[in-house]
């Protein structure tokens, strides 16, 4: 173990003396993220106008529960998802959506004309999204009104309406036969004039928008609040929350390209001849030089977030995840750094290229635009990139409040992608040093 930490040191000590190296691990994710922090901070008080994500599960699957989906989607104000309770409820608890609202079962058999009951509707609003709660409700109620009032324009189901609710009454036991008798003649005269309607008013019609015309009050249509307890704040506490998990990133690729360059830097020079003819054995020389790679990102991770929480309040939510989250991270890339060395025989190829590399995965995984600023289709696409599941750690850690169930799935996979690129850059190195 001894001469493994003696050769990490000394790569340290290399890594230190280069001024451009020691800019890239800490001085520029620094800039990176007062310059981003600043910017989100400025922008943060201003809001904006866009689409709710909203959560419908359909429990009814009648015709008048599919209607008022449909309804719902023509709406520019929702952007609409069908799921089931459990899923919806989870997904607002946790900040995907911002509302759900479940059709219960029997929706459609209360939803119409000349009903005893009011169909109810089942609305669940994030806690921290209580200034939508009125405008969904009020669009619900507008829906469906609308939906009701097209009744007048339709005398087929106008009359259907009628017939059912006749049948209702018929059959009921809580109604006396006076009761009877009178909405008998009411419904019978509906069904007449519905029957009639087109004669009366011709093609035309009415307004289905207009209640108004047909001269006629209901209660289409109660709304049941149901209380949902955020698990996860899904907010940051500021902008620097958002901008430094980013920034610690770039410190990390500066590592890995860093690093990746001066492996071949020795192996031009010399160096790697040397210590290959010393006792050191062939994996010590290996090991050595990853030891150095996990100390350094390892160190940028820890100093960046030193500064962050001394200098702009961000808080680390759960420390010892912020540990596993560090070192997880710091692991995938000591395996990516191991595999880019190989990608080229000269220091400017290996540079170039593992730069090149580096910038596709910043740019897909949150390092240059932060993820929770990213459209949806991109913050999907960026599942390829470890960057994204270096963020999320980090983010999960630091305002995300993530369980340790919740931080398995990231750090799986950056152990698996530095388990994999470790493997096969020291298969490719040994190719090539033998």
């Amino acid at each position: 173990m001894r001469p493994i930490l003696t050769l990490a040191v000394k790569d340290l000590r290399l890594l230190l003396r280069d001024p451009a190296g020691a800019f890239f691990i800490l001085g520029f994710p620094l800039i990176y993220a007062l310059f981003f922090g600043s910017i989100f901070s400025s922008r943060s008080g201003s809001g904006g106008a866009g689409r709710m994500d909203v959560a419908v599960v359909d429990e009814d699957k009648s015709p008048s529960s599919r209607q008022l989906i449909d309804a719902l989607r023509t709406s520019e104000s929702l952007t609409v998802h069908e799921s089931s309770r459990d899923a919806a409820r989870d997904a607002v608890r946790r900040g995907r959506f911002v509302a759900y609202v479940a059709i219960p079962a029997g929706f459609g058999g209360k939803f119409g004309l000349f009903r005893r009951e009011s169909a109810e509707l089942e609305v669940g609003v994030d806690p921290s999204r209580r200034a939508e709660e009125g405008f969904l409700q009020g669009l619900l109620m507008e829906k469906s009104f609308r939906l009701m009032s097209g009744v007048f324009a339709d005398p087929a189901a106008m009359q259907k309406q009628a017939e059912e609710s006749l049948r209702q009454v018929e059959q009921s036991a809580e109604l006396s036969f006076a009761q009877k008798q009178i909405l008998g003649v009411f419904l019978g005269s509906v069904r007449s004039f519905a029957t009639s309607m087109p004669t009366a008013f011709g093609a035309t019609g009415s307004d289905a928008g207009d209640s108004k015309s047909a001269g006629v009050e209901f209660n289409p249509l109660s709304i049941r609040s149901a209380g949902i307890a955020r698990e996860v704040r899904a907010q940051p506490r500021s902008s620097f929350d958002v901008s430094f998990p980013s920034a610690m990133m770039w410190g990390v690729l500066g590592c890995v390209a860093g690093f990746a360059t001066s492996l071949v830097n020795e192996r031009i020079e010399g160096t790697m001849l040397r210590l290959q003819t010393s006792p050191l054995v062939g994996w010590q020389i290996l090991a050595g030089k990853a030891t150095a790679c996990f100390l350094a990102c390892t160190g940028s991770l820890t100093l960046l977030m030193i500064v962050a929480a001394l200098f702009f309040g961000v808080r680390v939510s759960n420390l010892p995840l912020f540990v596993v989250g560090a070192v997880c991270t710091a692991l995938c890339f000591v395996g990516l750094m191991m595999l880019f060395c190989t990608i080229g025989r000269s220091p400017q190829a290996v540079s170039g290229i593992g730069w090149g590399v580096n910038s596709v995965m910043a740019m897909l995984g949150g390092g240059m635009v932060p993820l929770i600023a990213m459209p949806g289709w991109m913050q999907t696409m960026s599942s390829i990139s470890p960057v994204k599941w270096a963020v999320i750690s980090l983010e999960g850690a630091i305002w995300r409040d993530y369980s340790a169930g919740e931080m398995l799935l990231p750090c799986g996979i950056l152990l698996a992608v530095g388990t994999v690129g470790y493997a096969l850059g020291v298969l490719r190195l040994n190719r090539r040093l033998a």
